[in-house]
């Protein structure tokens, strides 16, 4: 990717808002092979519709390079906007921009390391198959199919030593403060190497490195121990119905949450198959650069997670902090340090692309989660994250301090993205 200057605010707010008011539009290829992808890498094995089960963190670098190379891809033909991989050339006028985002989603997903069960890859054969055959033979779908398979190369050979399953761990410590293994499999992040792995457009991994965790004795860290201590209980909490609510509502994972959030904005906008690159491109790149830089924080920090830190309160040196050794958070605890929260950092990814990409933070729109069977409407981007900060907590899972600092990753990460990737051509 080619060092590109910043655009004035101005300029760059005019040209992405060219939106409004339009009707609810059928999902176009973009939007079908961003919803397959989501079923490819995240569901169960055991799903009605199988997946690979990936982990979250390794599921976002994916789809980094799913959606760059469908952006790409499609802005080939289109010409809109400068490409995310350089070497990706112009496509034929009238290339099918549908072949072109089938083609690229699907070549990338199929050729992913570590590979996806041979199910599933036969499942996404047949959905390929399925998307050809629904575009009319002739010139513009071969050169469509043409322009996806460009693009999906250019993003496999630009990803290839990239550090991906790398060798790096993280290490369990003893000390106060210091992150650990926890119930309930005692586990560590088998692929904690995305802190080491390069990113996709930030200068170096740490360039957006959390503030960290206050200091054990500190008034910002008791208040956050007691908070999390009342408030994330498994058994005995102080949450009244609107924080169960809201755990309940985000106990969904982000990721497919986000992004049916985002292909029902886009067909509710009427988004062409271009613009529609254009924003899950964003989103992606945004959310593969987040989960870096959130797991560089990870590494950097490595502290421990409010269940390892209340079960050994008293052990801390803090005496406002009082230890309870039964204490249980009301969701599982992931296998990785605290700070900084990879579900915010993810959130903030998506929702100031989003912002960006639409050039304002007012925007009126419903989300439903799928595990609490809710509907909940904002009237604002940024707005979601007071509810996400919250709903970590009141989980059992972050500080407060962990949640906000990812939260910033995402933003900074995003704003980021927005300034130096998927200008428009001059």
């Amino acid at each position: 990717m080619r060092k590109r200057a910043m655009w004035p605010a101005a300029v760059l707010i005019g040209a992405l808002l060219p939106f409004s008011g339009a009707s609810a539009a059928a999902p176009n290829a973009v939007l079908q092979w961003n919803a397959y992808a989501i079923e490819a890498l995240f569901n169960a094995p055991t799903a009605p519709v199988p997946g690979a089960g990936r982990a979250a963190n390794l599921i976002l670098v994916d789809l980094a390079m799913v959606n760059g190379a469908v952006y790409d891809a499609v802005n080939s033909i289109d010409g809109g906007h400068e490409p995310f991989i350089d070497a990706v050339g112009r496509a034929p006028a009238g290339a099918s921009e549908d072949a072109a985002a089938a083609t690229a989603s699907h070549h990338v997903l199929v050729a992913l390391v570590p590979a996806l069960p041979q199910t599933v890859k036969d499942r996404l054969d047949g959905l390929y198959a399925d998307s050809l055959a629904a575009i009319a033979d002739g010139r513009a779908k071969t050169d469509g199919i043409a322009a996806g398979a460009a693009a999906a190369s250019a993003m496999l050979g630009n990803r290839d030593g990239d550090g991906r399953l790398g060798s790096f761990r993280f290490s369990a410590g003893t000390k106060a403060g210091e992150w650990r293994p926890a119930l309930p499999a005692f586990a560590s992040d088998p692929n904690a190497w995305i802190a080491k792995m390069r990113p996709f457009t930030l200068r170096r991994n740490s360039q957006f490195r959390a503030e960290g965790p206050p200091d054990l004795n500190s008034d910002e860290y008791t208040a956050d121990y007691n908070e999390v201590k009342a408030l994330g209980s498994a058994t005995g909490s102080s949450r009244n119905d609107a924080q169960n609510a809201t755990a309940a509502f985000f106990t969904e994972n982000a990721i497919p949450l986000w992004n049916r959030t985002m292909r029902t904005i886009a067909m509710n906008e009427g988004l062409s198959t271009a613009d529609s690159a254009r924003l899950f491109g964003m989103i992606g790149i945004a959310g593969g650069d987040g989960v870096i830089a959130c797991w560089d924080s990870k590494a950097a920090y490595s502290n421990w997670r409010p269940i390892t830190a209340i079960q050994e309160g008293d052990n801390d040196g803090n005496p406002d902090t009082a230890g309870q050794g039964n204490w249980l958070p009301l969701l599982p605890t992931p296998p990785y340090p605290d700070v900084a929260s990879g579900y915010n950092c993810y959130t903030g990814a998506v929702m100031y692309s989003a912002r960006r990409f639409f050039g304002t933070d007012r925007y009126t729109f419903t989300v439903h989660s799928n595990a609490s069977g809710a509907d909940r409407t904002y009237h604002r981007f940024s707005r979601i994250l007071g509810d996400t900060v919250d709903a970590r907590i009141y989980q059992g899972l972050h500080f407060r301090f962990a949640d906000t600092q990812g939260a910033l990753i995402g933003k900074r990460v995003a704003n980021w993205v927005a300034n130096h990737e998927f200008q428009p051509v001059d």
